[in-house]
């Protein structure tokens, strides 16, 4: 990679800067700009300048932007050029040959900086206002060599956001070792930090070059490993946009190829060597059970909507990495969703039982019956999986059971009827007492709420107890809405659930129901990836229309 002579906005940097000075108890943050913002993209000319702008934005704390462009073919690097004429801190960087990956533009940034410290920015993302005056704030007041804060999850082009790993972000925190804190195992996002340039060159932490997918994950690892001193902020820093429908999904989203679980499995397998290679034993523990908890759960919901070649080959790489885990890695937790669905997929040489380990892996987790037991009357996961031993469960509280409910709405002109019935666990659901269920329906694209209301569960059977609550349909209105339901018990615990949603005989069907706001609403109950139930309400003739245009789209597409 070659910059154009004598131009300032791609001249070569010196590549060791100044050490950053030891920061003063009580010193107010330096103003002097110190942060280098690393923008990559590779053909994405629709997003990235948007990016450059978020970064330039952030104000004098930002010395430069340094904006590499993996060889892109759609004159993304024109455009940058074209901004960088008007602004002296954008400096543009292109690659001679494109690397297929995120790894590798990331490193190019990482030897351009100049700065004491730096960061990451995809084409396609922003930064939110403010995100580097707080993450500088804290890294300059602390001595942390690595300040994380803050991601948000944006869904385009709804606008709904879900932020990410909120556990870690709730207070202003620091830690003199990242052991003192293993659950920082579970952001691997390299994005929403900012790291001290000189602690990334001293320890020689780069990202995988080449086409490596979640080149994240042996990032972060690498970071962890070396033992930098963290500060957490609960500031929003960084804002990871999400395009579903995109024309090329991100690398993270693409999970309908197997290649896709296998480098997944070398990404988490590379992750933990690095740790357990630096002596981090707790640190590399935990990537095994965040594989447990999080890329199990992921990919086992979405394993029926794969082919057999894909849940064979799924199901036998799972197996063999499981296989590397030793006993301490199974008593961790033994009761938790993702370990129960790990001890079914070893327990069995093929694919079974996928509709039930979906509804497992659902957050939160609905364990559906049968729900059996051996001779002596230890719960197992089957009668011929008795193996798989559900015991850890009778250790557990109601409030934290994986508990189901089975959910039914059939749209009716006159007044709709939610049908709930919630399921016995061996025993623990009677014992804990069920007195009502509180019923909110919630609107996929914002945080609306509506449809709010409190019923008794009563008993409909040895082992279930049920309630029927209405639904306004009109009242809830055009929109994705997500049932969302807590349990309340006698001893006056709580637990917050979602519900199956039950299939068959035309149950799941669209319908159209007359209406006396709208005239004619059009209601479909449907099955989430997950299992659970959902409603699409579009309302009005227009409403209608729009949906059935949609329809005949994708028939003819």
């Amino acid at each position: 990679m070659q910059p154009t002579p004598r131009d300032p906005h791609t001249e070569q940097p010196d590549p060791s800067p100044a050490p950053e000075p030891a920061p003063q108890p009580g010193a107010e943050p330096a103003p002097a700009p110190r942060v280098a913002v690393v923008v990559i993209g590779y053909n994405d000319r629709a997003h990235v300048a948007h990016a450059v702008r978020s970064a330039l934005s952030q104000g004098p704390a930002v010395a430069e932007v340094i904006a590499v462009d993996d060889c892109s073919t759609d004159g993304s690097d024109r455009l940058l050029a074209r901004l960088a004429a008007g602004e002296p801190r954008l400096r543009v960087v292109r690659r001679a040959v494109n690397s297929g990956g995120c790894g590798s533009p990331r490193n190019t940034g990482i030897d351009a900086a100049t700065t004491p410290y730096v960061m990451f920015l995809d084409s396609d993302d922003i930064l939110p206002a403010g995100a580097v005056d707080a993450l500088l704030a804290a890294a300059t007041e602390t001595g942390a060599e690595v300040t994380s804060g803050l991601c948000v999850r944006r869904e385009l082009p709804s606008g709904s956001e879900q932020p990410w790993q909120v556990p870690l972000y709730t207070e202003r925190t620091v830690l003199a070792h990242p052991s003192r804190h293993p659950r920082l195992i579970n952001d691997t996002l390299c994005v929403n930090k900012l790291y001290r340039t000189g602690f990334l060159r001293e320890h020689g932490i780069r990202f995988p070059e080449g086409r490596f997918l979640y080149e994240d994950f042996v990032f972060t690892a690498r970071v962890l490993a070396a033992g930098p001193r963290v500060a957490l902020v609960p500031d929003r820093v960084y804002v990871w946009q999400v395009r579903r429908s995109a024309e090329r999904l991100s690398l993270s989203l693409d999970r309908g190829h197997i290649a896709n679980w296998t480098a997944r499995l070398e990404a988490c397998t590379l992750a933990y060597d690095i740790l357990l290679s630096a002596g981090q034993k707790e640190l590399a523990r935990a990537t095994r059970a965040k594989f447990l908890d999080h890329e199990m759960r992921m990919y086992a919901r979405e394993l029926g909507l794969r082919d057999a070649h894909y849940q064979r080959a799924w199901w036998a790489r799972t197996r063999e990495y499981l296989e590397h885990y030793d006993a301490a890695d199974w008593a961790l937790n033994p009761g938790a969703p993702g370990r129960l669905l790990a001890r079914v997929v070893m327990a069995s040489p093929e694919p079974r039982d996928l509709a039930r380990l979906r509804e497992l892996a659902a957050r939160p987790a609905r364990l559906l019956p049968p729900y059996a037991r051996t001779a002596d009357g230890d719960p197992v996961w089957s009668a011929d999986l008795p193996q798989v031993s559900l015991a850890p469960l009778s250790d557990r509280a109601a409030a934290a059971l994986p508990l189901a409910v089975d959910a039914e709405l059939r749209p009716r002109a006159r007044a709709s009827l939610l049908r709930l019935r919630l399921h016995e666990l061996y025993g623990k659901v009677a014992e804990a007492g069920p007195r009502e269920v509180d019923v909110v329906w919630q609107a996929r694209e914002n945080e609306h709420t509506r449809g709010r209301a409190t019923v008794a569960l009563t008993p409909s059977g040895a082992d279930t107890w049920s309630a029927v609550v209405p639904v306004d349909l009109a009242r809830l209105g055009s929109g994705t809405w997500d049932l969302r339901l807590t349990l309340r018990f006698a001893d006056g615990t709580r637990r917050e659930v979602t519900a199956h949603a039950l299939g068959g005989d035309g149950r799941l069907r669209r319908r159209a129901v007359p209406s006396t706001v709208h005239g004619v609403l059009l209601a479909q109950p449907y099955a989430t990836h997950s299992g659970a139930l959902a409603l699409r309400v579009a309302t009005g003739l227009s409403g209608v229309l729009t949906v059935v245009r949609g329809r005949l789209r994708r028939l003819l597409h």
